[in-house]
């Protein structure tokens, strides 16, 4: 049985074929987004040089997604992030986008911990449960590649205080973070 406790090492030949180390097979590209959907973390080294290529492959899977019409990023987000790689921003994005989807995975814990723990009078309906049940898969199809993608406890918070934009622009990201929070505690 797989040792899902490490990343899951992919190693890419000078074919540029992409070779599961755990079952000894090729894989695709989907292959290794259809793991990370599961919650598998993965890693892509390159066979002679060792590089590690994990992240180019990841905006290589979204970008596949995105140009096949299952958008996902806002042209809005896009270009912002497009306009972080040039601006003294660069060093906040990563720490601001981390925080972001680790306050999105905890709201929807949250909505799904109230969805089933508490009566509801609709119930009683035919179908109801069914309904639920679709809702519920949704939502872990949605969400269900985000475990561990941000950073947590000590690091998130040394990444925090890192210098790079100014106070305003800081003030700016907090000030939108605090909303995104109080939103998803509405929830």
């Amino acid at each position: 049985m797989a040792n899902t406790e490490k990343p899951l090492l992919i190693k890419r030949y000078a074919s540029r074929r992409l070779y599961n180390t755990e079952t000894s097979d090729y894989v695709t590209l989907e292959d290794i987004a259809g793991f990370i959907r599961a919650g598998r973390e993965v890693q892509i080294v390159d066979l002679k040089s060792g590089d590690d290529l994990t992240r180019q492959y990841l905006l290589q899977i979204v970008a596949e997604h995105e140009s096949k019409g299952e958008s996902v990023l806002p042209i809005n987000v896009l270009t912002d992030l497009v306009r972080s790689y040039t601006t003294e921003m660069q060093s906040v994005v990563p720490h601001f986008l981390a925080a972001s989807f680790e306050m999105l995975r905890d709201g929807q814990s949250k909505m799904m911990e109230n969805f089933s723990s508490f009566p509801n009078p609709m119930s009683a309906m035919p179908g109801f449960e069914a309904m639920r049940k679709q809702q519920e898969a949704f939502m872990k199809s949605m969400m269900g590649g985000l475990p561990g993608w941000a950073p947590t406890g000590p690091e998130r918070e040394a990444g925090e205080d890192k210098p790079g934009g100014s106070a305003e622009e800081l003030a700016q990201i907090r000030k939108q973070l605090a909303e995104l929070q109080s939103k998803l505690s509405k929830l």
